[in-house]
C-alpha cells in the first residue's frame, strides 16, 4: 500500500533492531566522533573531575531526555552518560539527574528550571532543546532569545551549560527544523556555551551507511536503544575531551 507522505514511508520502514544489530549500530554511530562546538569551556566540570568529584549533571529536556520507549532508566541517554563518564573517570563520583518530561517545550523547560535543575546545584546542565517547538510560527530572533534567556538562567549559579539540538529523524525532517537548528546554534555562539549536535551525529551515521531505523524508534521521532546508547556515550567522550 502506498504511503500518504514521505514521512509516513520513512516511519513505516523503521523496525526494532535485534540486540546484536543495536550494538553494531551504536558502534558505527560512535565512530563518526561528534564533538562539542569549538571553543567550549567547562571549567566547573573540569574542576569537579580533577578533584575526584562528585560531578553532578542535570539532563533537562523533553521525552527524548526522559527516554521514551525505554523501560530501564539506565538505557536512556542520561543513564548511558553516567555509565560512560564513570568508566572514563573512575576516580570521580558521577551523578546524572534526569529531568526530562514528555511533550515539554522551551517555555515549559524554563518554568521548571528552579525546581528541576537549579535546586540540585549542578556542575553541568545538558539542555536538550527544540524538538517540541519546531512548529512555532515565530521569527528566528524570537526563538534565539528564548534559548539565550534560558541559558543565562542556568548559568546564574555558575553551572556549565551544554545545549543539545534536535534528533535526525523523519518527523523532525518533515518540520521547520532548520530554523530551530539555527536558533540553537546561534544561542550557543552568543553565550559561548557548548553545543552537542545529536542531529549531526545521527546524520553522519546515516551517511556512513546506517539505516535511519537503526537509531530511531518505531514512531519516527524518538531514539532507539542504539540511538540513546550512542548519544550518551558520544556526549560523555566529548565532555572528557574538553575537560582533559
Amino acid at each position: 500500500m502506498a504511503c500518504a507522505t514521505l514521512t509516513a514511508c520513512a516511519v513505516a520502514s523503521i523496525r526494532p533492531a535485534a540486540s546484536g544489530e543495536a550494538a553494531f549500530a551504536a558502534e558505527v554511530c560512535l565512530a563518526v566522533d561528534q564533538q562539542l562546538s569549538p571553543g567550549t569551556a567547562l571549567p566547573r566540570t573540569a574542576a569537579a573531575t580533577k578533584g575526584g568529584g562528585p560531578l553532578k549533571i542535570v539532563a533537562m529536556g523533553s521525552s527524548s531526555t526522559l527516554g521514551l520507549w525505554q523501560s530501564n532508566p539506565a538505557a536512556t541517554y542520561p543513564g548511558i552518560l553516567q555509565q560512560e563518564l564513570t568508566r572514563l573517570k573512575p576516580a570521580s563520583r558521577v551523578i546524572v539527574i534526569n529531568s526530562g518530561r514528555n511533550a515539554d517545550t522551551i517555555p515549559g523547560n524554563i518554568a521548571r528550571f528552579d525546581s528541576d535543575v537549579l535546586a540540585h546545584n549542578p556542575d553541568l546542565v545538558v539542555w536538550q532543546v527544540g524538538t517540541n517547538d519546531v512548529t512555532w510560527l515565530e521569527s528566528a530572533d524570537s526563538l534565539t532569545k528564548k534559548i539565550v534567556d534560558g541559558v543565562r538562567a542556568l548559568r546564574a549559579n555558575g553551572a556549565d551549560v551544554i545545549l543539545m539540538d534536535q534528533q535526525y529523524a523523519p518527523v523532525i525532517l518533515a518540520s521547520q527544523y532548520s530554523k530551530m537548528q539555527a536558533s540553537i546554534a546561534e544561542a550557543a555562539r552568543q553565550e559561548r556555551v557548548g553545543l552537542f549536535s545529536r542531529f549531526e551525529l545521527m546524520r553522519r551515521s546515516v551517511d556512513a551507511g546506517l539505516s535511519i531505523g537503526a537509531l530511531v524508534a518505531w514512531d519516527g521521532l524518538h531514539n532507539s536503544a542504539a540511538g540513546y546508547d550512542c548519544i550518551g556515550r558520544a556526549l560523555a567522550r566529548a565532555i572528557v575531551a574538553v575537560t582533559r
